[in-house]
């Protein structure tokens, strides 16, 4: 009967909305949101548009953003960069004529982005096709290889409704660590099912997709399937994108200083399978996820976030409707229903001291115990993560040099529960961080656009964590349930088996065409451990052509 109700009711309710015109979200692509925040800085005070700090953005946004740039004279890449921003939300900006060339058989690319464009009173649509083919080598037999084939498309309907969908099929051999942990842990990075293809690769679909509309000029509604980042980290604390796809309901309200982000999802506790797929023969378990952001601008140039989620769940898969309420703590939702939630609370910072230069900050708490901190014991249950970062924009008087400097460290046994319903996690992958729990972590990044279609990275990665054992429970895998926890008291970062990760990543993308790169890189990774008898060791390079799709990165 409930989803009679919805079915009928739902489509009425949307048109039955005021007409405010409506935009769709730009896909999560590191290095698209990466220029987006560089320009943020150089403009010298955060934008009103874009200060959700949660990830993805509108499109109209993204457009009223770059309109309202005032960056003086540009260099010649910064110009570039600039024109590509526009011209890939050309629909919504004041200052890119639709029409770039001339149609080919008058109908596909009028302009540079779309393969096809459809733009009536009350209807638009963009198609673009989506690929993305390399081939690569390591120390492995055979050869890493990708192979996604896809297709994107958004637009709206009555200026009232935007929709943004994507559907691929993949079929990629990753390197070799990451072969390692997909036979082990039954999951592949940001996907969801999959199966085994070949000797080394697997085989799966992605597909995402949302309806976004607006119920106030101050309120807009997105429902779909897809992902989320909170922050301005290359990691995140609080939320990242490094899980699967997920159903979800957000709610943004934008009203003078504040910005407030609801998200409540459906997401998937356990897997069943083995080192040659996952099962499909019976339905996954399902948890709940509820999520809420207030974020403040203090001052244009700096901004506060208060955060706080909830995951939870069990074997009926009974959904809480308590934790629908946009503004109440969940905390409080918990303890009145007797319910058995992982609640955390996270507070996010982000600070322009000068031009060019970005301060942030991320603190998440999953348990905290005032007496047993004073204590001095190290009790378990004190349970926290911190960020810390600072960026440059175009440092030491370089154009288009971009520095980034990175330290995370995570408690033993944060974000983990007593089962799978409740740990953070979906998909049996972290929400948060990938390494997931009792680590420390050193992230430097160089970003260098010598001219406009090249871009050049280097990424150095160090960090070091307490790993488990078959028959221990360090704190490291936030999976396992917390009370096969070693001792009470005692618990210091790392303890464990000590592993040492070095990550090494170099790449280079040189754009061919609108959203059509070539990407080279060389990967390094080694860890060590005592329990290895050598440090295991993967060096990856590979080429590959990407058009209309992200890089694929491979730093856990």
């Amino acid at each position: 009967m409930k989803k009679l109700f919805l079915s009928f009711c739902l489509p009425l309710f949307l048109y039955s909305l005021p007409t405010f015109a409506q935009s769709t979200y730009a896909p999560l692509q590191e290095s698209y949101y990466q220029l987006l925040h560089r320009y943020e800085l150089l403009n010298g005070q955060w934008s009103s548009e874009l200060g959700s700090m949660v990830k993805p953005f509108q499109r109209e946004a993204i457009a009223t953003f770059l309109d309202s740039l005032e960056l003086g004279s540009p260099s010649q890449a910064d110009q570039f960069n600039l024109d590509y921003l526009r011209l890939d939300n050309w629909e919504y900006t004041d200052t890119l004529a639709e029409n770039s060339r001339k149609a080919i058989f008058g109908v596909f690319y009028k302009n540079q982005r779309d393969l096809l464009s459809v733009r009536e009173k009350d209807f638009e649509l963009y198609v673009n096709p989506v690929l993305h083919l390399g081939v690569g080598a390591d120390q492995a037999e055979g050869n890493p290889y990708i192979n996604t084939r896809a297709v994107q498309l958004h637009g709206t309907i009555d200026r009232k409704i935007g929709f943004y969908t994507y559907i691929g099929e993949n079929q990629i051999a990753f390197p070799d660590y990451v072969d390692r942990h997909i036979r082990n842990k039954l999951n592949v990075p940001q996907e969801g099912f999959w199966k085994g293809y070949g000797e080394r690769g697997v085989d799966f679909l992605t597909a995402r997709g949302h309806i976004s509309f607006s119920a106030s000029k101050h309120i807009d509604l997105q429902l779909g399937h897809g992902r989320h980042s909170v922050g301005n980290g290359y990691r995140s604390m609080l939320l990242s994108d490094f899980a699967n796809n997920y159903l979800f309901l957000r709610i943004n309200t934008k009203v003078w200083k504040l910005q407030y982000t609801n998200i409540f999802a459906q997401m998937t506790a356990d897997l069943t399978g083995n080192s040659t797929g996952l099962y499909g023969t019976a339905a996954f378990p399902h948890k709940y996820f509820a999520m809420h952001r207030l974020g403040a601008s203090i001052t244009p140039k700096l901004q506060l976030g208060l955060f706080e989620s909830i995951t939870y769940g069990d074997a009926s898969g009974n959904f809480d409707f308590n934790y629908l309420n946009p503004i109440i703590f969940y905390r409080a939702v918990e303890q009145q229903g007797g319910s058995a939630g992982n609640a955390l609370l996270g507070l996010d910072l982000r600070w322009l001291p000068l031009r060019g230069v970005a301060l942030y900050t991320q603190a998440l708490i999953d348990e905290f115990v005032i007496s047993e901190i004073r204590s001095g014991k190290n009790w378990w249950g004190n349970k926290y993560a911190l960020q810390f970062g600072l960026e440059y924009a175009n440092a030491l008087s370089i154009d288009n040099l971009d520095l980034q400097l990175e330290y995370n460290r995570v408690r033993p046994y944060t974000y983990a529960h007593e089962d799978l319903y409740r740990s953070y996690t979906h998909y049996e992958q972290p929400l948060a961080h990938p390494l997931g729990a009792n680590f420390k972590e050193l992230i430097g990044i160089a970003r260098f656009q010598p001219i406009g279609r090249l871009q050049l990275q280097a990424k150095l990665i160090g960090a070091q964590y307490g790993g488990d054992t078959l028959n221990s429970n360090w704190g490291h895998n936030i999976l396992l349930d917390n009370r096969t926890k070693e001792r009470d008291y005692n618990n210091t970062l790392g303890q464990g088996v000590e592993n040492n990760l070095l990550i090494a990543d170099f790449i280079a993308s040189y754009q061919l065409w609108h959203n059509m790169f070539i990407d080279l890189r060389y990967l390094h990774r080694s860890r060590q451990n005592d329990l290895l008898p050598e440090a295991e060791t993967t060096n990856f390079t590979s080429i590959a052509l990407r058009w209309n799709i992200r890089q694929r990165y491979y730093d856990f």
